[in-house]
């Protein structure tokens, strides 16, 4: 899966809130649905990101109709690229073709440990159980 974080060439303000904010992510035939945990009621804050050709494309949610640059969920998304890889997996799927990996039932996350300093893995190494904090 290619990076789509550079195509979309967000805000600072942007790129910053779809990395600290609680998000959670629903695959929806193909697209995502971006649900916002960290306010009261998220189910208020639930939005549908559109994949196209492996980009989130577009929203649902107001600010990424009003500007230009993406919005927070579509950068959510772009910058977790298990998520999206998921979504396009589930597109070939729901359009009558296979996944790449099909014989495999639990894919496993891509490591991003290479981009961290060596004594601290990261979180899918963890939840995995190839690593753990004490190494």
């Amino acid at each position: 899966m290619i990076p789509v974080l550079p195509e979309f060439d967000p805000p600072t303000r942007v790129l910053k809130r779809a990395q600290y904010e609680a998000f959670a992510f629903e695959l929806l035939d193909g697209d995502v649905r971006v649900r916002n945990e960290s306010y009261d009621d998220p189910t208020a804050h639930e939005y549908r990101v559109r994949i196209r050709n492996g980009v989130p494309d577009s929203c649902s949610c107001p600010a990424d109709a009003s500007g230009n640059d993406p919005c927070k969920h579509r950068v959510a998304v772009a910058i977790r690229p298990r998520i999206l890889e998921l979504a396009v997996q589930m597109r070939v799927v729901a359009d009558g073709g296979s996944p790449p990996n099909g014989d495999d039932d639990t894919p496993d996350l891509p490591c991003e440990c290479e981009q961290l300093s060596e004594s601290l893995p990261c979180w899918n190494c963890i939840d995995a159980g190839r690593r753990d904090l004490s190494e």
